[in-house]
């Protein structure tokens, strides 16, 4: 025993021969912070405080503790160095080695990467005030270093050296681990050992708690509850508690407590040792290891590591045999020391994390092959605890770590994945039963911390963004909330790649990928409730739909990025962002817009031109008041369509141009209905015949002769007689209209080139595309509705307006009398109604077709005017001077159309009128000739009838025919009655 106690007094070995009185250490003001953490160790039954479990631990150290050859352990600042008082030592004094050894970096803190005390808190505790000059200042040894880092006075330190010499001598032979400290205490130390009563009780109460801890609340080898031992131990606690025994002697109650106590802590657990297990039971064993550890911080910086370490550390670890402390113990131990100390701290030093996250690696060993199932539970608890409060600050990392604070991040995920994988890999058993190949754990948590930290900030940014909005509601265009969120979480994503993403990135191959598609998911769920209560285009909408078109290309382009080195290419993740369709939406919100303008400008079209009464008015320039306003109205549609804050005004485009290409080809197609056409107009051709006036059939033509202008008997000719809106200037109205129209086609086209360039959206290829922008159906209805009111204008004045003058009066009985001037007349009075209401661009159309109408007139009377019409030879010079006065009316002077209009469309009636001076025999000659032509041979024996097709012409039979129907001579009756049995006479 006494080899085992040898040199109790650590101490009082010195090397120096006057050494200064040591004083009890300044009381610290401690950095040490209260912590959220429990002990992962378990909570103690007793009573016992933080300095009571202390107090025991530096018993016990005390009591284990051996020094060799009585070195002295160095613990001085650099300012206390021989540097500075080289008078002080000998270079070749033990101390002075001893100091310089000690200066050393510690091998366990260099291989924890621990750092070592800044200059400033290397002031030796034996510097305190009142502790004598610096020259006078001495090394401490391992004991009084133990004793300051633990705060316990010199004067308790010396009570339990003291004590322990007397221990020693009643124990010979015995190891200290045979040995129950406390109880060997109370029966060496007595009241005069203290400096009053009180200090006494308290150490006593203390003292028999530790035992009661140990023995009876927290024992190794478990408890019988009725173990009548236990029971006594347990009263004789309790009394002292109330009742200070008297200790110090070997009297009854003190042989009445050993007895109990040895009883109780020599039960063995099965091991063949010689050991009392008083102090070795969990949680109470590890609480004051947990003491001693903590000891190896230095008192002035409580961040760092003495830099003895090592020596303490060697000395700490003879308590194993008194704690039941073994390696596998001491590294999760040690772990969680390191970890509570960062924590308690402050959060500042992230190298006590990363000594925390080296010394996991060894007991994530000892957890692959210790299968001792209280070490598994304390390590699951510590482990847990370690897990629990990393997740608490990385499940929401967004809120702990920032660019300031970034390399503390990359601490605590280590130590957090570390700790996990421990858990999972080797405490699972669900784990177990999977192939470990299944489960990566450590992506699998950084996957949990990445999703979950974002939804977080998501939805404070949602807040946020709605915070924003309602203070500047009342500002004018506020942005909507969903437009800010899409801004602040393009931020957030640009900010997670540059500051969180490259930390991540060690455990989780794409971790900027998963970052951006929860955002992604966050924003899209929002979105999606956004998009559901659309009805309409609105400003509000297209900004939020551009903003969230806009954010998803920046959250898929940094995900593409993100995933160029992973097996799929990034697939998984971009699965994980199905499209926002956000260009999809407002397409079709613009197609919708496009519909609806679109519907209001065809109920518009029919709604004015079922009023438009066609009537020019003074400042009009000749055209309907409903064309001007059909083209402003598109103006304004084009105007609003390129003033839509969209992305794809080109693309849209197609869609607008068909649609108002078709209103204003309905415009078209409806402004010339109802106005008839040439055939309209044109009268029926009355059945060839020369009659007698004494002949039944004279009698019937002579009924049809009351009203001899075949088309009054027309119905519609009638009705539109009748139509006020048909007259000759709401025609010409019509046509200038429709003219009008055609022609602003090319401005429209021109400005949505205009448009176009000045849109954000625009691209090179959006101008060759000419189809896109142009009017495909309305300039053809524009053309035909023009040729269609233009021919229906011309026939109508020609046989319609002038049939009084025309087919009821042009040579009507004798040819001479009935000459063709007062037709002229009229058409002269028609043609200047033309020129005042005719656009100038169609006047020379219309006009040339009024040409045409009266050619065909002049043409219909002499080949098909009736029984009241007949010509001679000598009519023919009537005849003709009649067709050059028309020609002359057209060709007014030069001022008219054209010459060569003029001999164009006059070409039939001059290759017709030489018949009428031909003499009969040649004409009947010419229509035999012709007849056979067109018939064969089977017209040699009788000629057919020709029929009436309307197309004259001076080699057609039923031309050459008409021309003999109404030529008054004998030649004629005789081969028109023997030949189709025609009357002689007329």
């Amino acid at each position: 025993m006494a080899s085992l106690f040898r040199d109790l007094s650590l101490g009082h070995s010195r090397r120096e021969s006057t050494p200064p009185p040591l004083h009890t250490p300044p009381r610290m003001t401690s950095r040490l912070t209260t912590t959220d953490l429990d002990s992962p160790f378990g909570q103690l039954a007793s009573q016992l405080s933080h300095s009571d479990l202390r107090a025991t631990a530096y018993e016990i150290f005390v009591a284990v503790s051996r020094t060799s050859a009585g070195k002295a352990l160095t613990y001085i600042s650099k300012s206390d160095s021989p540097n500075h008082h080289p008078s002080t030592h000998s270079p070749n004094s033990p101390a002075l080695q001893r100091s310089l050894t000690s200066a050393a970096a510690s091998k366990m803190k260099k291989a924890l990467g621990l750092k070592s005390p800044s200059s400033a808190s290397k002031k030796s505790p034996s510097s305190a005030p009142g502790s004598g000059p610096a020259k006078s200042r001495r090394p401490l040894t391992v004991g009084e270093l133990m004793r300051t880092q633990m705060r316990v006075s010199e004067t308790v330190d010396s009570r339990i050296r003291r004590a322990l010499v007397r221990v020693a001598a009643g124990q010979v032979g015995r190891k200290i681990e045979a040995v129950v400290l406390p109880l060997e205490l109370l029966q060496q130390l007595k009241l005069s050992d203290f400096t009053d009563q009180q200090e006494f009780e308290t150490w006593q109460k203390r003292t028999l708690k530790v035992l009661e801890a140990g023995l009876l609340l927290h024992p190794r080898v478990p408890l019988d509850k009725s173990n009548p031992t236990s029971q006594r131990l347990r009263q004789i606690i309790n009394g002292a508690l109330d009742r200070p025994i008297e200790t110090g002697k070997n009297n009854e109650s003190m042989q009445v407590l050993r007895s109990a106590v040895m009883s109780l802590a020599n039960r063995s657990d099965g091991s063949f040792s010689e050991l009392c297990h008083w102090a070795d039971g969990v949680p109470l064993n590890l609480r004051m290891y947990e003491m001693l550890l903590e000891a190896l911080f230095d008192v002035n910086d409580e961040t760092s590591i003495v830099e003895e370490v090592d020596e303490l550390m060697e000395h700490i670890k003879k308590t194993w045999a008194i704690l039941g402390i073994n390696q596998v113990l001491h590294n999760l131990c040690f772990t969680w020391v390191l970890f509570h100390r960062f924590v308690a701290t402050g959060q500042e030093e992230t190298e006590l994390l990363d000594a925390a996250d080296g010394q996991l690696v060894e007991v994530a060993k000892d957890a692959k092959t210790t299968k001792d199932p209280q070490y598994s539970k304390i390590l699951s608890s510590t482990l847990s605890s370690i897990l629990g409060w990393a997740e608490k600050r990385l499940l929401a990392y967004h809120d702990t770590f920032d660019r300031g604070n970034i390399e503390a991040m990359h601490s605590i995920v280590s130590l957090g994945v570390s700790a996990a994988k421990i858990l999972v890999e080797d405490i699972s058993n669900e784990y177990r039963r999977k192939r470990k190949g299944e489960v990566d754990v450590a992506r699998s948590r950084i996957d949990t911390y990445i999703r979950s930290s974002l939804r977080t900030v998501f939805a404070q940014r949602m807040e946020k963004a709605d915070s924003s909005r309602r203070a500047s509601k009342n500002q004018p265009n506020p942005l909507p909330v969903l437009a800010i969120l899409a801004k602040d979480v393009g931020e957030l994503a640009v900010n997670e790649k540059q500051v969180y993403s490259p930390i991540l990135k060690r455990w989780h191959p794409f971790a900027a990928g998963v970052a951006v598609a929860t955002l992604h998911a966050c924003y899209g769920n929002e979105l999606k409730q956004f998009i559901s209560g659309i009805i309409e285009l609105t400003p509000e909408a297209v900004q939020v739909l551009r903003a969230a078109d806009k954010l998803e290309k920046d959250l898929v382009q940094i995900a593409v990025e993100d995933s160029v080195d992973c097996d799929d290419g990034g697939k998984a993740i971009i699965r994980e962002m199905p499209p926002f369709e956000a260009e999809a939406v407002i397409a079709n919100l613009v197609r919708g817009w496009i519909r609806e303008r679109l519907d209001r400008l065809k109920e518009w079209i029919d709604r004015n031109l079922q009023q438009e009464l066609w009537k020019a008015e003074p400042n009009q320039e000749g055209f309907a008041p409903s064309a001007v306003e059909v083209l402003r109205i598109i103006d304004e549609t084009l105007d609003a369509y390129f003033q839509l804050p969209i992305p794809m005004h080109p693309a849209l485009l197609p869609d607008l141009m068909a649609g108002l290409d078709r209103c204003l080809q309905y415009y078209a197609t409806k402004a010339k209905s109802g106005c008839g056409s040439r055939n309209t107009y044109i009268p029926t051709m009355p059945a060839l015949t020369r009659c007698t006036t004494e002949s039944k059939f004279q009698g019937v033509w002579k009924k049809k002769e009351k009203s001899p202008n075949p088309q009054k008997k027309n119905p519609q000719v009638a009705t539109l007689n009748g139509d006020n809106s048909l007259g000759t200037p709401q025609l010409c109205l019509r046509i200038n209209t429709l003219h009008r129209i055609k022609s602003e086609l090319d401005v429209v086209e021109k400005r949505i080139i205009t448009h176009l360039r000045n849109s954000e959206s625009a691209k090179t290829e959006d101008f060759s595309n000419g189809l896109a922008k142009k009017f495909e159906l309305t300039p053809s209805a524009c053309v035909e509705g023009v040729q269609q009111l233009s021919e229906a204008l011309a026939y109508k004045v020609v046989f319609h307006d002038l049939s009084h003058v025309l087919w009821d009066g042009l040579y009507v009985g004798v040819p001479s009398t009935s000459r063709i001037e007062p037709f002229l007349q009229e058409l002269d009075r028609i043609l200047f109604t033309i020129a005042d209401n005719m656009q100038e661009r169609v006047r020379t159309r219309v006009v040339t077709d009024i040409m045409r109408a009266s050619f065909d007139g002049f043409l219909l009377v002499l080949l098909a005017g009736g029984p009241s019409r007949c010509f001679t030879r000598q009519d023919y010079e009537i005849i003709e001077d009649d067709f050059k006065s028309l020609k002359d009316t057209f060709w007014a002077n030069g001022e008219g159309l054209p010459a060569e209009l003029i001999d164009k469309f006059s070409g039939t009636i001059r290759g017709v009128l030489p018949l009428y001076r031909t003499d009969t025999e040649s004409i009947i000659e010419r229509f035999r000739r012709v007849t056979l032509e067109a018939y064969g041979s089977s017209a040699r024996s009788r000629l057919p009838l020709p029929p009436t097709s309307g197309e004259w012409n001076p080699t057609e039979p039923n031309t050459i025919l008409r021309v003999l129907c109404y030529r008054n001579d004998e030649a004629a009756s005789k081969f028109l009655k023997k030949t189709y049995n025609l009357p002689k006479k007329l």
